[in-house]
């Protein structure tokens, strides 16, 4: 563990309010719930906190932290994801398939992103809610430019999909609802 001295102990603390809410707000795009998203925020704070000389020495400290927020929300949703499937095939009669349920049009944005696979969504939320570059955001998750180019592309179809085609107004279709114009 490479906890900081107490020397570095106010350059945490600056980028801790610098930061946090933003990493906040990436975790509750990811995850869709307002309070698993702040107590995994504080997780990747912890995280950051325990690694802040590595974090310093990195690249960019911010680019650090939102890998770390990234891979515990994708923790989080596998747990989730696998805890589900224990659940159903527990409930299931002998000779039940399972099946996945037939889910009506979606037009709540963040259930429509909740639907995307991962690393799509990172994408899309990285790039196109918290306006990083494709860069930044290839740092963040760890993958090429020319991942999160694909991904976000993908992602944002995906969107369309389940959304259904932009209206002149706001009546009809949730992308007037998308935050800071994701798939506009």
């Amino acid at each position: 563990m490479d906890v900081p001295a107490p020397r570095e102990e106010a350059a945490f603390r600056a980028f801790f309010e610098r930061h946090h809410a933003e990493l906040a707000r990436f975790a509750w795009l990811l995850l869709g719930e307002r309070a698993a998203a702040e107590d995994l925020a504080a997780d990747a704070m912890l995280a950051v906190w325990r690694q802040w000389g590595r974090v310093e020495r990195s690249s960019s400290e911010i680019a650090y932290a939102r890998g770390i927020v990234a891979n515990l929300a994708k923790s989080r949703i596998r747990s989730a994801v696998r805890e589900r499937r224990r659940n159903a095939l527990f409930w299931l009669r002998p000779g039940e398939a399972a099946s996945e349920p037939n889910i009506a049009a979606v037009v709540d944005v963040r259930r429509a992103l909740a639907r995307l696979p991962f690393r799509k969504r990172a994408c899309v939320v990285l790039r196109h809610s918290l306006g990083l570059s494709e860069l930044e955001t290839a740092e963040a998750l760890g993958v090429s430019v020319g991942t999160v180019k694909s991904q976000t592309s993908k992602g944002l179809a995906e969107l369309r999909k389940i959304l259904g085609p932009p209206t002149g107004g706001r009546g009809g279709s949730a992308w007037g609802s998308i935050p800071n114009g994701v798939g506009q």
